[in-house]
Formats: C-alpha cells, structure tokens, sequence
C-alpha cells in the first residue's frame, strides 16, 4: 500500500512552461539590476562569491562582481544547476512573487488529489531540481492559495541527481519508509526509471505537451490513480 507520494513539480503539477517561459525570464531580466541594488547586501555578496568562487575553479580566474551579470545571465539560458545560481535567482523570485508578477497555477486535478490523499493518511513530499526554497516560493504562491503545508518533504537535488537511483535511496531513508511504500510521480521517464530500480513505485503523469512513454503506468488525472496494493 502507498503511504508516501514523491513528486515531480513541473509537467506534473504544474504546467512545464511555467518555470522555463515564466520563472527563469523573469530572473534573467531581473538580475543585472538586482546585483546593482544588492551590491551591499551581505547575503546577496555570500552567494556572489560562491559563483565567483565556482568560475575561478571553472576557468582559473575569478571575476570582478561588475562581471557577474553577463556570466550570471549566460548560466540562466545554459539551465546551469549551481546552489550559488539558484539562490540567488530564489532572492529574485521572491521580489516577483510578493510582488504579484506571476502565480503559478496548478493543474485542475491537483489540490482536490493532494486533499484527499492527506485525509486518507497518506504522506506527501516534492522533489525537484529547483532548490528547496524556490519551491516552497511556488506553493507559497499558488492559484489555489499557500498549499505547502500539504507537503512533509520538499527535496532538492542536495540528495542527488533526479536520474540516479542513489538519490532515490537517500530520499527513502529521509522519508523513513521502504521504497516499496512510496509512489514517485513524474512526466520524465528517465526520472521514473532511476526511482524504479530503487524499488519505488512509479506513475507516468502526461499533461498538454509532455510525452507519453511505455515504461512505467500512465495517467492523466491525479485523482484517479490506484494507490492500494
């Protein structure tokens, strides 16, 4: 019997465009102004130097902060998954959430199958590329209100990679239950493959514009999924 359900966000509970039309512009656009503004900041200068610190490692020079912006921008369209880029584009996401520049909207099927899972007992947790404060931001921020207190875990890839089972290993002792009690939901295949062979069980979830694949269960609708046996 499922007792945990792990999720993917985007493609799944969310739409896949949100955070690659929406989010990551919007931090592009936003963040050489940013780092103007914040020049002073202490937390703003602890993340800056840990990206310089990355690209003195990467090219054996280290930038000057007024460099960042052209280097930092190039990371967003290169989809780079560094903890120094990702906080700081949180810091930026914050500004546009409480601002009320964007909301994400969960797909119709979710908040309903969220509710009813929580009431029959069952567990519920997110994992995610994206950092752990960058998704509680979104379901901060929802269509539906401030959902995150529906979920226990919000992983990130601290615990590892999405496609290595070893992450999938480390999210089952987190969790504190056997992989055979946790149901992993997810459009990318290659993510469903590597918590399978970790023993978690699996759904394929396709939205508008994700694909379909033949490796794992397949649903559409989040309250219709078979959760016993």
């Amino acid at each position: 019997m499922v007792r945990y359900i792990l999720m993917d966000i985007e493609g799944t509970l969310i739409s896949v465009t949100f955070v690659r039309e929406v989010l990551f512009p919007f931090a592009k656009h936003r963040l050489p102004p940013f780092l103007k503004e914040r020049r002073h900041d202490p937390t703003t200068l602890q993340w800056t130097a840990a990206c310089q610190d990355t690209i003195e490692q990467e090219t054996g020079t280290r930038p000057g902060y007024e460099d960042l912006p052209i280097i930092l921008t190039g990371w967003i369209d290169q989809d780079r998954k560094l903890a120094c880029l990702k906080a700081l584009q949180g810091m930026i996401w914050d500004e546009g959430y409480r601002r009320g520049a964007f909301e994400p909207e969960l797909y119709g099927d979710v908040l309903p199958a969220l509710t009813q899972w929580r009431k029959s007992g069952i567990r519920l947790g997110i994992y995610s590329s994206g950092s752990e404060q960058a998704q509680k931001l979104l379901f901060a921020h929802t269509n539906a209100g401030d959902v995150t207190s529906l979920f226990e875990h919000f992983f990130d890839t601290s615990v590892g990679e999405k496609k290595t089972a070893s992450s999938y290993h480390t999210i089952s002792k987190q969790i504190g239950l056997p992989p055979r009690d946790i149901l992993f939901l997810s459009d990318a295949e290659f993510e469903l493959d590597a918590a399978a062979l970790t023993g978690f069980r699996t759904a394929h979830i396709v939205r508008p514009g994700t694909d379909s694949g033949s490796r794992h269960p397949t649903h559409s609708d989040l309250t219709h999924l078979p959760l016993e046996g």
